[in-house]
């Protein structure tokens, strides 16, 4: 008995089966690439094409205007190219190779050498390629995806409206709104390498927004300059002109009975008059707890056409003051005028350039602006927090002597100044590791 070989040689109809074989991959690969080109196309290609007078770009836009039509088409278009491979693939084998005798041999072929071919030429190289050159395949590819959308209207049409019915199910069980990571990761999806640090940042503090409280954001009680109900004008008018405020909390006997704010340009009118009545012009305060939205306080100041606000705590003592110029510093960074450089040479004192001397109650959100870290550095160890005092205090749990020192991550800490209730300065030491 003659024994069959396993190679039984390539005949001219495996040839062009074969060739047949290759064009297939080909189609399979230009469908994962469009799929993929069409949808990472940044905000500044889509702006350039709609401001292009191209019938290419035209149709780019045009397709993908109406997304689920589009998907629709390219998954039948890929699925046919796949189905129509493998039967190919399992006749070109079979004409090739005596499988019948060697099982094995047939299923290693048949499935991993065919599906590894699918996954590296259709899937895997197309769909790296097409993100890198997004807009160049858009532009190509468009016109054969528009007759393809033609040539499939009827299946895709019938797709889309199978799947209305599950998308709105799904849409009335997944109703929860988008979590604070999911807009950040998005910000850092949609922002391209060249985009400025500025924009970035912005982008970033519009998408933390909604999330962060009031007790972020403000002033805190010990910063806090107010003048006594009681004070005489003549000493009023000095310590306006010593702290440069514009407006000024008033209390009576303690900063827990704020009776009004002060504004300094309702004086103007009255600097020539001797023992004015000043506690006259105070205009009613406005309170807001801790843990108040600075969204919504910022609705709450447009709404009522004020610029200041006093923060309490559960308690109704006063926690801190927060302004409409600290809301708006989380959206686009650092508002600048004159008194910031000596806001600034109060807060830190620069040594060199790893080593600096803080004011123990320097909030954790302006530490991390000095030295461009993400504001939830210290998210792990800071408790409830705000400043770097209490970032030392929820780290150690006393409060440490002058001379302590403690480290967390990068930074070195050491404290300079202190007393028995408090922490006043803090030498910080910045070791930043090298880039990868």
């Amino acid at each position: 008995m003659i024994e069959t070989p396993f190679f039984l040689g390539i005949t001219w109809v495996t040839a062009i089966c074969l060739i047949i074989l290759c064009v297939l991959l080909l189609f399979s690969a230009l469908a994962s690439a469009s799929e993929t080109a069409f949808f990472s196309l940044l905000p500044n290609d889509i702006n350039e094409m709609e401001n292009s007078d191209k019938r290419a770009d035209k149709l780019v836009l045009e397709l993908r205007n109406k997304p689920k039509e589009f998907l629709a088409t390219i998954l039948i278009t890929n699925n046919l190219v796949n189905v129509t491979i493998t039967i190919f693939s399992v006749y070109i084998m079979s004409r090739m190779f005596n499988l019948a005798a060697n099982p094995v041999w047939a299923f290693i072929i048949n499935v991993v050498v065919v599906t590894s071919l699918l996954l590296i030429f259709g899937e895997m190289i197309p769909k790296i390629t097409a993100a890198k050159k997004a807009r160049q395949l858009t532009t190509a590819l468009a016109p054969t995806i528009r007759v393809l959308v033609i040539i499939f209207k009827p299946l895709s049409n019938l797709m889309v409206k199978s799947t209305m019915i599950i998308d709105k199910r799904l849409a009335k069980k997944n109703a929860n709104p988008l979590s604070i990571n999911d807009l950040t990761t998005a910000v850092d999806i949609t922002t391209a390498e060249e985009t400025p640090d500025e924009e970035r940042s912005m982008l970033q503090g519009i998408a933390t927004f909604g999330e962060k409280e009031v007790s972020d954001i403000m002033q805190p009680r010990v910063k806090l300059f107010a003048v006594k109900y009681t004070t005489k004008f003549e000493h009023l008018i000095e310590l306006i002109i010593e702290n440069g405020f514009s407006r000024i909390p008033v209390y009576e006997d303690t900063l827990d009975e704020i009776k009004g704010i002060l504004y300094v340009k309702d004086l103007l009118p009255h600097l020539e008059e001797p023992d004015f009545q000043w506690q006259n012009l105070l205009r009613p305060a406005f309170f807001v707890p801790e843990n108040k939205k600075i969204n919504d306080l910022f609705q709450d100041f447009r709404a009522k056409k004020i610029h200041i606000a006093i923060v309490v705590d559960e308690y109704g003592g006063t926690s801190g003051l927060v302004t409409m110029e600290d809301v708006l510093e989380e959206i686009v960074g650092d508002i600048s005028d004159e008194f910031d450089v000596v806001a600034e040479n109060q807060n830190y004192k620069k040594i060199d350039d790893k080593t600096y001397i803080f004011q123990a109650q320097t909030s954790l959100v302006d530490f991390c602006k000095v030295f461009d870290i993400n504001e939830f550095y210290f998210e792990d160890i800071k408790g409830e927090s705000d400043t770097l005092a209490g970032l030392i205090l929820e780290m150690e749990g006393r409060i440490p002597q002058a001379g302590f020192s403690t480290s967390y991550k990068e930074f070195a800490f050491q404290i300079e100044k202190a007393d028995k209730r408090r922490i006043i300065e803090i030498k910080v030491v910045y070791n930043e590791k090298p880039e990868e």
